[in-house]
């Protein structure tokens, strides 16, 4: 009984209708969340005393360290809307992982930009082509390319098909983002939150890390879910404009029929 609920919630917001009334409902919960996460986490990471090593500069982390962890997880949900689009043909699949795009590039951007600035003076260098980061800009130039082959495509169901196969098969280089300090000799360092034996990192910079973490996903979500809606609305108008096209241009052709 619980099973067939569970398919009959999944097909309710497959309807188009029903996700713009459960988005209306959601977003000013999920922005306001969003806004105490990131007060909080804020005055969390600059409340705290710099490393002893890295100095202020370690505050840095709080930003790089969400920005990368939601990179990845952007193009995971993207994976998971190109499965919807190609094997359930969900309605809203193609809608997700297209507006979901440019989330994932603007979090990667702020990754490599934050990881610049935290590599200087770590490194003495602003990059280095070690396996970590060139992954990472890898997954940066894809994110770019679904974006221009989305826009470059004037039908939207080939575009959506065509881009989630993409997806799947560039996502080979998500797990090569995450292991890639496992596997090569690089700079960057180790995973030290998320490992065997528990995290590394003192509970001091751990705790505004995973607030911020935290607030960094809710606002993911927060821009999804209303990307989301406004691509529902924009294809909506987009419909009923060619349909006003379409009726104009039968109008002509059935006054000169009539004449004749």
């Amino acid at each position: 009984m619980s099973e067939s609920l569970a398919i009959t919630k999944l097909s309710d917001l497959a309807n188009p209708t029903r996700f713009l009334v459960l988005a209306s409902r959601v977003l000013p919960w999920l922005s306001a969340v969003t806004a105490l996460l990131f007060a909080t986490g804020l005055y969390l990471s600059f409340a705290g005393e710099g490393d002893y090593q890295q100095g202020l500069t370690v505050r840095i982390m709080y930003v790089h360290v969400p920005a990368a962890w939601l990179s990845m997880m952007c193009y995971t949900v993207m994976a998971l809307s190109a499965i919807g689009t190609l094997v359930w043909r969900h309605p809203l699949a193609d809608v997700a992982h297209k507006t979901a795009a440019p989330l994932g590039a603007a979090f990667t951007l702020i990754a490599l930009a934050t990881g610049s600035l935290w590599g200087k003076p770590m490194w003495g260098t602003w990059w280095v082509w070690d396996a970590r980061l060139t992954s990472v800009f890898v997954l940066f130039l894809m994110y770019l390319g679904l974006i221009a082959l989305n826009r470059a495509m004037d039908d939207p169901g080939k575009a959506a098909r065509l881009c989630a196969i993409l997806i799947l098969v560039g996502f080979v280089n998500i797990p090569i983002i995450k292991f890639s300090v496992d596997w090569w000799n690089t700079l960057h360092q180790p995973a030290s939150v998320i490992r065997m034996g528990g995290s590394s990192i003192d509970a001091s910079f751990l705790r505004p890390l995973l607030v911020m973490a935290l607030a960094f996903t809710m606002l993911f979500f927060t821009l999804h879910i209303a990307a989301m809606r406004n691509e529902i609305w924009r294809r909506r108008v987009s419909a009923q404009r060619r349909m006003a096209a379409r009726m104009a241009g039968d109008k002509p052709g059935l006054t000169t029929e009539k004449s004749t």
